[in-house]
């Protein structure tokens, strides 16, 4: 599991290769990933959006941008903590994401960035 602290802000990423929705005869390899956003902070902040980086080792970097994940925008008050899944597919057997996300301080609706530490997405058999 990788970890990133921004401004109070902890971020912590676990992927997860999915074998049962990969192809790999057809050079489809799908990775879930669980992240959670744990607010250290004393006020409440606002996920507003999310950036990915994505490099696949046999294709060209993908760059993602949109609002919120999963479809949400959570509010996570001080010391809670926020948690979802989501997945990649690659078309080779291994690469990584990083990114950032866009939060808003609650109190002062001012805007500020928190990393995504990089991770990899590797299937287990190729650690084997």
């Amino acid at each position: 599991m990788q970890s990133a602290i921004t401004y109070d802000i902890k971020v912590s990423v676990e992927a997860m290769y999915q074998p049962m929705y990969s192809k790999p005869i057809n050079k489809e390899f799908v990775h879930a990933y669980r992240i959670t956003i744990e607010n250290m902070s004393d006020e409440p902040i606002q996920l507003l959006s999310r950036y990915w980086f994505i490099w696949d080792s046999t294709s060209k970097p993908r760059e993602v941008e949109g609002d919120g994940v999963v479809g949400k925008q959570p509010i996570i008050q001080p010391g809670d903590s926020y948690q979802y899944v989501s997945g990649c597919p690659l078309s080779s057997t291994f690469g990584y994401m990083n990114g950032h996300y866009i939060m808003i301080r609650q109190r002062d609706q001012r805007k500020f960035q928190v990393q995504v530490p990089t991770f990899e997405l590797v299937p287990n058999f190729i650690l084997n």
